[in-house]
């Protein structure tokens, strides 16, 4: 059994990355507590699903970003550790139980629907759903030429503009189009800021795995791309390159079918997260029930703990009182190599290999990678 890595939220962790990256930029009143060195110009490539434990296993295939392992160090995602969780501490600065969006999916409590945070599938409006102020938005106002490069298609999303407010979107798809965007934008104005987003990484962990040939390939490609933005970038310009996740492959024999164990949905009227950080809504007055029940049929291979119990520990931060209800009543945090799959529900989820979520070190450990130029 794996030991859960605790999130090291005010000091280690992803939200840090962009206030002390604003410290940095010299923006009034923002804390540098990652001590990034002092520069008037930015960039921040998150490469999705890029783990700290993937890069130093595969390192030998990124040699430009292995170059920087000597000087960088590791950070912890946020919990859950997913996409649309560590986007938004990224952007806002803030722990999940801050700035609300505490999984892949979870139940919007005054509907009783699921929101699926990357599509931003359910009628609500992410500035209601997030009302915090985000980090983009203080740089931004500080005088700071703030740029978010990603896909066109970005521009419009909910997730966009519960994260990234405050930030000008440059819609790129391809490579070329995003260093082109980022050799731009980081040299408008005074100072500046960049925001670069890559997800073919992580798209590739997840259909072939992350211990795959085609994983690997990914990563060297994803190491030429990050050396190219270097080289993009003003000589004055620092590069920040981190990660939102780590992933783990989990074997078809270790899902956990939930469609097909009728015992598993007893008492559940909603199931939420992911497939290795389980959100469960249940019934009134049945989350007794469903505790033993999970713990029962996982055993040791898994977390199953009470909304409040989970909360206690510190998973999600401080929660505020309008997200508390997002949360499961019953969440399953999977610690060894298993997943909660539901294959009615989610069939393209349940055929994925690299998988990620959890609390285990080689989802929630992502790097933290300085290269400040000659």
């Amino acid at each position: 059994m794996f030991v859960p890595v605790s999130p090291r939220y005010g000091g280690g962790s992803l939200a840090d990355v962009l206030p002390s990256v604003a410290g940095a930029l010299s923006v009034p009143h923002e804390q540098n507590v990652l001590g990034l060195p002092p520069a008037p110009r930015y960039a921040v490539l998150l490469l999705d699903g890029l783990g700290w434990n993937l890069l130093h296993r595969h390192a030998d295939v990124a040699p430009y970003l292995a170059s920087l392992l000597p000087t960088g160090r590791s950070l912890t995602a946020g919990v859950p550790s997913t996409t649309a969780v560590s986007l938004t501490s990224l952007g806002t600065g803030l722990p999940p139980g801050a700035h609300g969006i505490v999984g892949y999916t979870s139940i919007v409590p005054e509907s009783g629907a699921l929101l699926n945070a990357l599509q931003w599938d359910a009628p609500v409006d992410p500035r209601k759903w997030q009302p915090h102020g985000t980090v983009f938005e203080r740089i931004a106002a500080s005088g700071v030429a703030t740029r978010n490069v990603s896909k066109a298609r970005f521009d419009t999303s909910g997730l966009t503009a519960a994260a990234f407010r405050g930030s000008a979107h440059r819609g790129a798809d391809t490579v070329e189009d995003r260093l082109d965007a980022t050799r731009f934008a980081s040299r408008e104005g005074k100072s500046s800021l960049v925001y670069v987003y890559d997800s073919q990484l992580d798209y590739t962990g997840h259909n072939q795995g992350s211990e795959s040939w085609q994983w690997r390939k990914e990563l060297a490609a994803a190491d030429m791309f990050a050396l190219q933005v270097r080289s993009a970038l003003p000589r004055d310009a620092v590069l920040v390159v981190v990660a939102d996740h780590g992933m783990v492959d989990v074997a078809p024999e270790n899902r956990v079918d939930l469609d097909l164990e009728p015992a598993l949905t007893e008492g559940v009227r909603l199931i939420g997260g992911e497939s290795r950080f389980r959100h469960l809504y249940c019934v009134e007055g049945a989350e007794a029930d469903v505790l033993a029940t999970y713990r029962e049929r996982l055993g040791d291979s898994a977390l199953v703990l009470s909304r409040d119990d989970a909360v206690g520990l510190g998973w999600f931060g401080g929660v505020e009182d309008r997200v508390a209800p997002r949360l499961g009543d019953v969440v399953v945090a999977s610690l060894g190599p298993v997943a909660l799959v539901a294959s009615r529900r989610n069939a393209p989820e349940a055929g994925l290999i690299g998988l990620h979520g959890s609390l285990t070190d080689d989802e929630m450990a992502i790097p933290l990678l300085v290269d400040a130029g000659s």
